[in-house]
């Protein structure tokens, strides 16, 4: 089976943590989602698997160096999600894609999904769930109906999981931005079929901003949102590295998550996420934050 992993997108929500790392390499748990979602579907039986990178892409060059089985796409443009999918073609197969956002973080069973694809024998399918923040999609009888539903009836939220025939993605402009959604809008027109795999009992969030990617820690910290059996055995609620480096005076309240990083005597910490090599001066009191590896700089 084969898949694909859009990672190539600017995460502007995120800066200025984005400036040094893109948003697909930062970590949950200590650990790079990147990392963690291409290991999950690896250990599922995906043996196939394109990422797509443009900003930052280097970062993620190297964190995918000789890893088997993964295929790295650079862009030296942005190209969108259609662009960027089609730009894959030449890398594919002549099966059905699974395609993931890369800034994802979800319970979705990407075997079932896949599945219900193959049976359905339809040319996409789109996991939907009911998520108020984004429910914009209108479905009908187990079909997407319309992307842009403004109306008073049901509506359901992609999730950014689809699987995709190969043959639909010939069909988009080669070189070209675009968008895999307005691609979808124009399969409608022409009435063609837009399958639902619903994902309604499923945990799911996107790291779209500071306060969902610390939501998301405090839920994993706290056994709100169930840990990736990928991740390890994860301490709670202080989640600490080995490698950290914390003096005996340390305080810590509510929740914590901290990578390889040098702590002085006297901090105060809490509700934050800490990378690697991160140094947090003597008597620092620091809370709901992100502290990557610019922290204290100018």
């Amino acid at each position: 089976m084969q898949a694909m992993i859009l990672a190539a997108g600017l995460g502007s929500r995120l800066l200025p943590h984005t400036l040094i790392r893109p948003k697909p390499l930062f970590p949950i748990l200590n650990q790079p989602l990147l990392l963690l979602t291409i290991k999950r579907l690896q250990l599922l039986g995906f043996d196939h698997i394109v990422v797509n990178c443009h900003h930052l892409r280097n970062h993620i060059v190297d964190a995918l160096d000789g890893m088997q089985g993964v295929i790295v796409q650079e862009e030296e443009v942005i190209l969108g999600t259609g662009g960027g999918l089609r730009t894959a073609l030449r890398h594919l197969r002549d099966e059905p894609l699974l395609v993931s956002n890369g800034d994802i973080y979800h319970t979705v069973d990407f075997l079932a999904m896949y599945r219900h694809h193959v049976a359905a024998s339809n040319p996409v399918t789109l996991a939907m769930h009911y998520h108020p923040r984004f429910n914009n999609v209108l479905v009908e009888d187990g079909r997407i109906a319309s992307f842009d539903n403004r109306v008073d009836y049901p509506q359901l939220a992609f999730t950014g999981l689809h699987v995709i025939e190969p043959s639909v993605l010939q069909e988009i402009k080669e070189n070209t931005f675009s968008c895999i959604i307005d691609h979808y809008r124009k399969m409608l027109l022409e009435r063609r079929v837009i399958g639902c795999y619903p994902a309604d009992d499923c945990f799911w969030t996107d790291m779209g901003t500071v306060d969902d990617y610390l939501a998301l820690h405090q839920g994993l910290l706290n056994d709100t949102i169930p840990c990736w059996q990928e991740i390890g055995q994860v301490r709670k609620p202080y989640y600490i590295a080995q490698r950290a480096k914390l003096p005996a005076q340390i305080e810590l309240n509510d929740w914590a998550c901290i990578g390889e990083a040098h702590i002085e005597n006297g901090t105060h910490l809490e509700r934050v996420v800490v990378w690697d090599d991160v140094s947090i001066l003597r008597g620092s009191q620091l809370g709901d934050m992100i502290i990557s590896s610019d922290y204290g700089k100018k």
